[in-house]
C-alpha cells in the first residue's frame, strides 16, 4: 500500500476529516518526518487546515508533551500523533478529548507500518468485532488468563469499563491508536503471574521470555532476561509505575507481531496487560508512563468458562 493510500485510510475513513477542520499533526524528530509530511499533504488536499509541530522525542510512553503542544491538541478539530513515544495515556490527550477533539496516537510508526500490516485492516469491520466482543465483557466479573509458558493469572473486572479501540474517530472526543484493533480494561485488581513472550513496550521482540508477579494489582517479583532494564522504566517513576494499569485483547486481523506494541497489541488471537497509567481508560492511576506486555497462544476464562478469541 502506497503512503498515500495509507494516509488516505487515517484521514477520511478513520477520521473522516471535513473541509475547514483544523488538522493538528505533532510528530517528533524521532519519527520519520515524511509520515507527518504525508499526513499534512493529505489534509491540505482534503480541504483541512493543518498545522504541523515537531517535538523532541519524550523519555519513555505517557510523558507529557511540552505545554504548547497540549494546549494546541485541545484547540484542533482532529489530532493526528505519528511520535516515537506514545501520547496516548497522558492527561494532554485527556484534556483534548474533553475538548471534543479527535484522535489518533500512532507511537512507533514506521514507513513500514504505514504501507502494511494493521493500518490496512478493515477497520469498519474491526469496530463491528469491538461492540460485539465488548457486549460479552460487560456483563463478566472475572477473567483468567493462562498460557502453556506459565501464565495464570486473574483480573478482578467487576463493574469494570471495557474500551473499544476500533480505529473509526467520527465523533467529537472520540480518540484510537492507528493501527487499532483492541478491546481493553482498566482492571479493579489482579493476583497471579504473567509471562510476556511476544514484545514488551521499551524491549521490543523479546529473546527469552519475561515473568511478572502481581499481588493485589501491583508487580511485586520481574524475572527474566530483560527484567533489570525493564524494572529501572517502571521504577523511574515510582510505585504507580507498578500498577496492574491494563488487559487488552487484540482483533485486528491484519496486524503482526513486529517488535512495536502499536501493531503487537493489536494482533488477533493475543491478549496484552500492562503495568503503569491507566487515568486515560477508566483507571485513577496517574503514572506519567504505560508499558504493554503481548502474551501469545492464550487461553481466556470468563467467570470460569474458556471463550474463542477473534481472528
Amino acid at each position: 500500500m502506497s503512503l498515500k493510500n495509507s494516509t488516505g485510510i487515517v484521514l477520511e475513513t478513520c477520521m473522516a476529516v471535513k473541509p475547514g477542520e483544523v488538522v493538528l499533526i505533532i510528530t517528533d524528530t524521532a519519527t520519520h518526518l515524511s509520515i507527518a509530511s504525508a499526513l499534512y499533504d493529505r489534509a491540505v488536499e482534503l480541504g483541512c487546515d493543518p498545522i504541523l509541530m515537531t517535538m523532541e522525542p519524550r523519555g519513555v510512553h505517557g510523558q507529557e508533551p511540552p505545554k504548547a503542544v497540549a494546549e494546541a491538541m485541545a484547540a484542533a478539530d482532529v489530532v493526528l500523533a505519528p511520535t516515537s513515544k506514545s501520547l496516548t495515556h497522558t492527561q494532554a490527550k485527556i484534556n483534548a478529548k474533553m475538548a471534543g477533539a479527535r484522535i489518533a496516537t500512532m507511537p512507533g510508526i514506521s514507513l513500514e507500518m504505514m504501507g502494511s500490516g494493521g493500518i490496512t485492516a478493515d477497520f469498519l469491520a474491526i469496530r463491528d468485532t469491538a461492540f460485539e466482543l465488548k457486549s460479552r465483557l460487560d456483563s463478566v466479573n472475572e477473567v483468567r488468563i493462562t498460557t502453556d509458558l506459565g501464565t495464570d493469572i486473574i483480573f478482578n473486572v467487576k463493574g469494570c469499563d471495557w474500551r473499544v479501540d476500533h480505529g473509526i474517530c467520527h465523533e467529537p472526543g472520540s480518540s484510537s491508536n492507528l493501527p487499532a484493533g483492541e478491546v481493553f480494561v482498566a482492571p479493579k485488581s489482579g493476583n497471579g503471574v504473567f509471562v510476556v513472550d511476544g514484545s514488551m513496550g521499551g524491549l521490543g521482540i523479546l529473546d527469552s521470555p519475561l515473568t511478572i508477579k502481581i499481588e493485589d494489582g501491583q508487580a511485586t517479583d520481574i524475572t527474566g532476561e530483560g527484567a533489570g532494564q525493564f524494572i529501572n522504566m517502571i521504577d523511574s517513576v515510582g510505585p504507580p509505575g507498578r500498577n496492574l494499569a491494563e488487559l487488552g485483547i487484540g482483533i485486528n486481523p491484519e496486524a503482526h507481531l513486529i517488535g512495536n506494541v502499536l501493531e503487537d497489541e493489536k494482533v488477533a488471537g493475543t491478549v496484552h496487560v500492562a503495568l503503569g497509567d491507566n487515568s486515560a481508560f477508566g483507571g485513577d492511576v496517574v503514572a506519567g508512563i504505560h508499558l504493554d506486555g503481548i502474551i501469545t497462544g492464550p487461553t481466556v476464562y470468563l467467570d470460569g468458562e474458556p471463550m474463542q478469541l477473534p481472528g
